[in-house]
């Protein structure tokens, strides 16, 4: 192993640590607390977090495994046992994401209505889809033999066939991250979008009133006025903020995977990982 397959090495294993971690932090505040499971988005939480956990678990270490080696890390059958896995884990935590901005989209631009809109059995017909969206696509692709060790990839996932079916893959492909990556990054920006119009329209409002009381207080320090000012200021930023790590979040752990998963990524298949670092 030279240098970078050494650092890329070690980077995976702090991904897995932090990712078994957090994920774990999650499921003790889930068990721990009784207020936090009578609510809605509590349940697409809990999915993504069994999702993301249950992808620590299974596919990291053997993708650590194929970049320590260099080679496939296991057998061809428990390694396509692992794609189906990964690409069924990997569509269901971007669905998942989508489904929560959904929910918090009804819960800020519809508050008096979103408790008949989003009760428990609609989040559950909701989660009900994204399984059934995600086991339909893995079972596809591991029915058509998609999926093995993707060396790229350095791990068992969606894997471009032989010349004989690649056209089909090449479809198969395109559909598959048009339905889950694209649709999941689109109801990320729209939901957000008009979360953070209303939010925004919430900031004038309370910075009106502001305003109108600093007009009153006549007497008031600088010091004071200088430092509401500045809180109206930090009011505005936060929810932008907010808004563009979640999705910004969405794209950092989506994205390489639906790059390197692409039929265009087979085009480097032959050059050595450490040649694609540098």
């Amino acid at each position: 192993m030279d240098t970078a397959e050494v650092i890329l090495s070690l980077l995976v294993v702090v991904i897995i640590i932090v990712s078994l971690l957090s994920n774990v932090l999650v499921l003790i505040c889930f068990a721990y607390n009784p207020e936090i499971r009578k609510q809605v988005p509590c349940l697409f939480n809990l999915n993504l977090t069994f999702c993301n956990l249950l992808l620590t678990v299974s596919n990291m270490p053997l993708t650590l495994a194929g970049l320590v080696r260099e080679a496939q890390p296991a057998g061809d059958g428990f390694c396509r046992l692992l794609g189906f896995l990964e690409t069924f884990l990997s569509t269901n935590s971007m669905l998942s994401m989508a489904a929560l901005s959904i929910d918090r989209w009804i819960a800020v631009v519809f508050p008096l209505r979103y408790h008949s809109k989003m009760r428990h059995k609609d989040a559950a017909l909701v989660l009900g889809y994204t399984w059934a969206h995600s086991v339909s696509f893995s079972t596809a692709a591991a029915c058509l033999s998609w999926v093995g060790y993707h060396r790229l990839y350095a791990s068992c996932t969606l894997s471009s066939p032989g010349a004989g079916s690649r056209t089909q893959f090449v479809i198969f492909t395109v559909f598959f991250h048009s339905f889950t990556f694209l649709l999941s990054f689109v109801v990320l920006c729209f939901t957000y979008l008009k979360v953070l119009k209303v939010a925004r329209f919430h900031c004038k409002r309370i910075d009106v009133i502001t305003m109108q009381t600093l007009v009153l207080l006549v007497d008031i320090h600088p010091s004071v006025r200088q430092r509401c000012l500045e809180e109206q200021r930090r009011r505005r930023q936060r929810a932008t903020r907010k808004i563009s790590t979640f999705i910004g979040t969405f794209m950092l752990c989506f994205a390489p995977y639906v790059i390197t998963s692409s039929p265009g990524a087979s085009l480097f298949v032959r050059i050595p990982l450490h040649q694609t670092l540098l």
